[in-house]
């Protein structure tokens, strides 16, 4: 590298791109180097917004620069593979939004882009990140719950029509992947599967009720975990104001709720909860019933992570390879709807 700040290039112009602009600005081992967006209007306003000269309409000119380390990729989701595959070859590292794509073969051909050209894969699912489901982690990998018994997800938010006809890729298949799963559930699944999983199989339902889209926007599945328990994951965008993503862990030993990355209870028998814990005081990351309305400190200790993950020389804490798992339970439910039965997670 020429410098020891990592030079990102954002891939994309759109409104997540903020978030990992913010994340850029936030890291004092990193800065915004180049942007690039196939609307070329887009990309030359989000450059002049944020001051960078080196401006895109095709991002394959953006990284043959040969001071650029790493691009974020903001594009719709089904082109992020696409995205990922030119940066590899072009020796750039890589932070991805959620999911790393759609369907599993482009993501394999991803994972080994990066895998054989040598460079870093980071994926964006900043749930993980929050204090609070860092804590749940910690506790169950302790045994504090012992045996996990049942884990339930409920990711209910809510979508306007609005949101959907906003861009011509919302709610189709080919760029979103799917809907209130694929795209605003993704967060919550990979959440759920880090905490309690592996998850072995799933048998799910989905349907699009309320909205003129391709893809659902209500979604139920029945859940089998490696350790013998069992749950449940529901997705919706139909739902009003929209609530805050739920995960509730059941135990042999207790009980603890997520809300929106939150810890609203810890019910663990004959123990108290730790005593620095305070109920519902984390951080949380939103974007219930507005796409909009976000946390960005997910994005910035993700930027930052994959900079020094980068100068280090060491893995992201959520690699390509990690956030393969949410996508495959996630396609694992469309399957499973479409033929009526369970099946198991690839």
């Amino acid at each position: 590298m020429a410098t020891e700040k990592v030079r990102f290039g954002i891939i994309g112009c759109g409104m997540i791109a903020e978030f990992h602009n913010k994340g850029i600005e936030k890291c004092p081992r990193a800065e915004l180097y180049a942007v690039s967006d196939n609307v070329a209007e887009r990309a030359e306003e989000f450059a002049a917004k944020h001051g960078v000269s080196r401006c895109f309409k095709d991002y394959r000119r953006m990284v043959e620069l040969p001071d650029l380390d790493a691009v974020c990729i903001c594009t719709p989701s089904g082109l992020h593979a696409e995205a990922a595959i030119v940066a590899a070859q072009a020796k750039k590292h890589i932070l991805c939004e959620k999911p790393l794509d759609v369907t599993l073969e482009k993501i394999d051909k991803m994972l080994e882009a990066v895998r054989r050209n040598g460079v870093k894969l980071g994926a964006i699912f900043q749930s993980r990140v929050q204090s609070d489901t860092q804590r749940v982690k910690h506790a169950i990998e302790q045994g504090v719950l012992g045996r996990i018994l049942q884990a339930d997800l409920r990711t209910k938010w809510y979508r306007t029509q609005e949101y959907y006809d906003s861009g011509a890729w919302r709610g189709t298949f080919a760029l979103d992947g799917g809907g209130c799963l694929m795209n605003q559930g993704v967060h919550g699944v990979d959440l759920y599967q880090w905490l309690v999983g592996p998850v072995t199989s799933v048998w799910g339902k989905v349907a699009t009720v309320n909205h003129n889209i391709e893809v659902e926007d209500s979604a139920y599945a029945i859940v089998e975990l490696a350790g013998g328990g069992r749950g449940a994951i529901i997705g919706s965008t139909c739902a009003y104001p929209g609530y805050p993503t739920c995960i509730e862990i059941h135990g042999e030993k207790g009980s603890i709720c997520i809300q929106d990355a939150r810890i609203v209870s810890w019910d663990v028998i004959d123990q108290e909860p730790p005593e620095d814990l305070k109920i519902g005081g984390g951080e949380g990351v939103g974007g219930a019933g507005d796409a909009k309305a976000i946390s960005s400190l997910g994005h910035e200790i993700l930027v930052a992570d994959l900079a020094q993950a980068i100068l280090e020389n060491r893995e992201p804490i959520i690699s390509g390879a990690e956030a393969r798992t949410a996508v495959a339970i996630i396609l694992a439910i469309y399957q499973s709807s479409r033929e009526g039965r369970a099946v198991a997670i690839d």
